[in-house]
């Protein structure tokens, strides 16, 4: 089911983490068709951890893998940690596990951060790459057609976590950080650089986050990171399972499936 919280949020609750994943493959694939068609290109910023997984598998297989046009896509990371791509807790890695390597889309469209230099200066050569690839004018924060999210129990989404200094950055788009689980260097764009995004979907599944899901759409006050994820011109949506939307108030309009 769909219902709005407010005029600027969506929330979508499916049954389980399976219907997730097709929901999140579908909006990909939507967000794909009407960015190619409106302005040829079409860039996407996706994340890590387990919960996309399935959604990136999707991807990879029918009807998604034909039905996107991939010669005209890009793919960027929102965060990630610094290891080896061969590590299992590279985001890059089990994204190329999970679907690049099964789809036709050309290398040099894929856009992993640097993750085996220092953490400063990945960071300042990502940004450098995001900027050449838009060609943005001074100043400016590029538009990423669709960026894909994810909420820790602690509240933090890409890897911004609580109580460190990246939360207060406005200049720069890409920082290095240090934290959460494993607690490893890692690189993540900053709230500015996500708050230009066009569409921003947070997928969130299981009943672990369930009492973070509800604060973050019922608490007026701002308690988490992911609370600051908000677009300046762009739709967010919050992509959930029943198990993640289990605590929901029904009375708001988005309880229940």
């Amino acid at each position: 089911m769909i219902g709005k919280v407010k005029k600027e949020k969506s929330v979508i609750i499916e049954v389980n983490a399976a219907q997730m994943a097709k929901k999140g493959a579908e909006i990909f694939s939507q967000a794909a068709k009407k960015s190619v068609e409106t302005r040829g290109r079409f860039s996407a910023a996706i994340s890590g951890g387990s919960t996309p997984r399935d959604m990136h598998r999707m991807l990879g297989e029918e009807p998604f893998r034909s039905n996107i046009t991939w010669d005209k896509t890009d793919i960027f990371w929102v965060d990630e940690r610094c290891v080896p791509e061969n590590d299992p807790a590279s985001n890059y890695g089990a994204a190329k596990k999970d679907f690049l390597d099964r789809v036709p889309i050309p290398e040099a469209q894929v856009h992993p951060m640097p993750s085996e230099v220092s953490p400063e200066k990945g960071a300042f050569n990502y940004q450098q790459e995001i900027l050449t690839f838009f060609n943005t004018g001074a100043g400016e924060f590029p538009v990423f057609d669709l960026i894909f999210l994810g909420v820790g129990t602690d509240g933090h989404t890409a890897s911004l976590f609580p109580g460190q200094g990246s939360l207060d950055e406005k200049v720069r788009m890409v920082v290095p950080v240090k934290g959460g689980h494993p607690d490893l260097s890692r690189l993540t764009m900053s709230y500015p650089f996500i708050n230009n995004g066009r569409q921003i979907v947070f997928m969130i599944s299981g009943k672990e986050k369930a009492g973070v899901v509800k604060t973050l759409l019922e608490d007026k006050q701002r308690r988490f990171p992911a609370h600051y994820i908000e677009p300046l011109n762009g739709q967010l949506i919050f992509l959930l399972d029943r198990a993640a939307a289990s605590l929901l108030s029904g009375e708001n309009g988005y309880g229940g499936c």
